[in-house]
């Protein structure tokens, strides 16, 4: 089951650290509304300390199991089967806020989509390493990912989750990428991504108005631009060190859910530049550590595998910085780690723990 040698210590600190700054911030951000709404300002706070130490103990679950042993095609395929057939099944469900993205279980909730990023980067690793020069070919190589990433990328954004689907996309072309596709090739398909991302955002009212309120926020400030200004307003007020843990005032129905995507506005409010800037350093150390033990694992599949993560870790986080800052048009992607969120911080534990195991072979 384990190996000898011991994990990345460093990358485990990392985690621990951002998921005790994320708790507290998730209390910090939901007890007020908490109180008014359901008479107990500890819900959220108890809600995400329940998902904390069931995913810990996944991660040390995965941390132990030798990541080899996910190479194994049947258990790939079933896992794979499993996703799918979750993914499809929640598009039959009610929708919550206008969205079908969770399945219930006894008042908790979980998304398919979380559970599809790890599978599908599982499966890519076991495939590219199958392929291994294939790769640089692109009806061999190159094809057969776009489209089982592009069936995973599909099912999401019909939920509606295009912020999702573009992070499935995204970690599919690192991935490639890694393993040695052609740059000519991925130039290529790059272009066409953008294309095709533009061409959804058209698509739907609902995202074309958010594209062009990320333009000029402050001409729709009470609709579409209003998150995007909220949350600008939260950074501008935290100054050099912040207001003081707990006493934000944009938490208090300005920006709506701010435990949820937005906050590290919060962080920004409370904590100030400093509390930001160690958010980021401790970011930039685990993508670090991942992309160290990605070069270093001794083995293709481990390397895949561990960029997989990692890309994952990177590519959410970035989103979910740039959207907060008014840097990109806003979206639903959680800080990994930090915000609210169940699935997402359960699904991404286990990752983190599979890429501890890696460190353990290099």
């Amino acid at each position: 089951m384990s190996k000898s040698k011991s994990f990345d210590y460093v990358l485990f600190a990392v985690i621990v650290i951002l998921l005790v700054i994320g708790i507290n911030m998730v209390f910090s951000a939901s007890m007020y509304i908490d109180k008014e709404i359901y008479n107990d300002g500890f819900y959220h706070l108890k809600r995400q300390t329940v998902w904390a130490i069931l995913g810990i103990v996944f991660m040390f679950i995965t941390s132990k199991v030798d990541y080899k042993r996910y190479r194994n095609r049947k258990l790939i395929g079933l896992a794979m089967l499993i996703t799918i057939f979750l993914l499809v099944i929640v598009l039959a469900l009610p929708p919550v806020k206008g969205a079908r993205r969770w399945i219930g279980f006894g008042g908790l909730g979980i998304q398919p989509s979380e559970l599809s990023k790890i599978v599908l980067v599982v499966y890519l690793s076991d495939m590219l390493t199958r392929k291994g020069e294939k790769v640089k070919s692109f009806l061999k190589g190159v094809l057969p990912v776009l489209i089982i990433s592009g069936l995973f990328a599909g099912l999401i954004i019909i939920e509606p989750n295009m912020s999702t689907s573009v992070i499935v996309m995204a970690t599919a072309f690192s991935m490639l990428f890694v393993a040695g596709a052609k740059i000519s090739q991925l130039s290529l398909i790059l272009f066409i991504g953008c294309i095709g991302g533009f061409l959804l955002i058209k698509s739907a009212d609902y995202r074309w108005r958010r594209f062009t309120a990320f333009l000029n926020p402050w001409a729709d400030p009470l609709g579409n631009g209003y998150q995007a200004i909220q949350s600008l307003y939260a950074l501008g007020a935290g100054g050099l060190f912040g207001v003081g843990f707990g006493q934000s005032r944009q938490k208090n129905y300005y920006i709506p859910e701010a435990q949820n995507d937005f906050i590290f506005s919060i962080i920004g409010e409370e904590l100030g530049f400093i509390g930001v800037f160690i958010i980021i350093l401790l970011f930039s150390i685990l993508i670090w550590r991942g992309i160290r033990i990605a070069i270093n694992c001794k083995d293709k599949f481990g390397t895949l595998l561990a960029t997989g993560i990692t890309s994952l870790i990177a590519i959410q986080s970035s989103i979910n910085l740039l959207v907060v800052s008014s840097s990109m048009p806003v979206t639903g992607v959680t800080l990994p780690l930090i915000s609210y969120g169940g699935s997402s911080l359960l699904f991404t534990l286990i990752a983190l723990g599979i890429l501890l195991n890696i460190s353990r072979d290099i």
